[in-house]
């Protein structure tokens, strides 16, 4: 019985940082609402560490998690 092979051409990561305001952009949701969701441990592309005593966090969202949950990848943000 022959075997189903699919080929899939996969994005060219970088492990880049995507920026909150792009991938709120791309997923049609507000900022703030993508900040909670990554904080809340909802939304699973992204972390949040919060920075020293303050009450600010620092985020970190690769580009490969981010496409792996959402879809979206940006190849043009990956050029300098």
């Amino acid at each position: 019985m022959p075997e189903n092979i699919y080929k899939v051409d996969l994005p060219a990561f970088t492990g880049r940082n995507v920026p909150i305001k792009e991938i709120a952009k791309a997923i049609g949701k507000d900022a703030q609402y993508v900040r909670l969701g990554i904080q809340q441990g909802i939304l699973k592309f992204g972390t949040a560490i919060k920075v020293g005593n303050s009450k600010e966090f620092s985020y970190y969202c690769s580009d490969k998690r981010v496409w792996e949950e959402t879809g979206y990848f940006n190849s043009e943000s990956t050029k300098e």
